[in-house]
């Protein structure tokens, strides 16, 4: 179940702000469904799913496997559509894949040639992040999916670009925050942002880079959230343990 090249595949994406679903046959998006209005992912993503088939004249028998957006991203979206996608998977007996957040949108810039620099807004002076190599006729990952610092990211930056001397293209809720900070201490290195219609998640990227050793097909009970941090709530509980220890000593 590793590659599903040439079959139908529904996906879906509620990892952020905006809720998505697709379906893509053999690299070409057959049809796609984005609503980006806050509102909530639990009550819009089926609704969105059962409209987007019957506007494409498809039926779920018909879908060969099933793709989610795995992270990272908002938690609680993440939830929400890994177990929409197990549902599906479950009920139709086919396979599905836990995509990259951050490779889906890097797949937003398919055939850019470039440093692809997918970052999401992790809070707190950081962003989630993944760095590939864009080429005409493929994307290659550069370094692991990773939450850090924005400072971090740009020390890893500065050296790819020192290597390959090609440009930074941003991608992701992130994209903005990024670029505005690189213009003003990386002047002399060329930099762009994604066009606006690409700069977020959506599941048709989810779809097309699904399969390949990095995001294989698997049983759906397989499939888990890809969350890089610990939860907020679980991040103030530790902090709160370890000052209790240190006041203690």
């Amino acid at each position: 179940m590793k590659g599903m090249s040439g079959l139908k595949i529904l996906a879906i994406d509620t990892s952020a702000t905006a809720a998505s679903c697709a379906v893509c046959e053999d690299g070409i998006v057959l049809g796609e469904s984005y609503i980006s209005r806050k509102l909530t992912h639990s009550q819009t993503i089926l609704p969105m799913v059962e409209d987007l088939l019957k506007n494409a004249r498809l039926s779920m028998d018909e879908m060969d496997g099933f793709a989610v957006a795995a992270g990272p991203g908002s938690f609680t979206g993440l939830r929400i559509g890994i177990s929409a996608v197990k549902a599906l998977a479950f009920a139709q007996e086919k396979p599905a894949c836990g995509v990259s957040t951050l490779r889906a949108l890097a797949y937003n810039l398919m055939g850019t040639t470039g440093i692809l620099c997918a970052v999401m807004d992790a809070r707190c002076g950081q962003v989630y992040c993944g760095v590939f190599l864009g080429q005409e006729d493929g994307i290659q990952r550069i370094f692991a999916d990773e939450a850090m610092m924005v400072e971090q990211l740009f020390e890893r930056l500065s050296a790819l670009t020192a290597e390959h001397r090609q440009t930074v293209w941003f991608v992701g809720d992130g994209a903005a925050l990024c670029m505005e900070r690189w213009q003003k201490e990386q002047p002399d290195f060329h930099a762009r942002i994604a066009p606006s219609s690409r700069l977020l998640a959506h599941a048709s990227s989810v779809a097309l880079a699904a399969g390949g050793e990095e995001s294989p097909f698997v049983p759906a009970v397989q499939l888990n959230p890809v969350y890089l941090r610990l939860p907020q709530a679980q991040r103030e509980l530790l902090t709160r343990q370890r000052e209790k220890e240190n006041s203690g000593k």
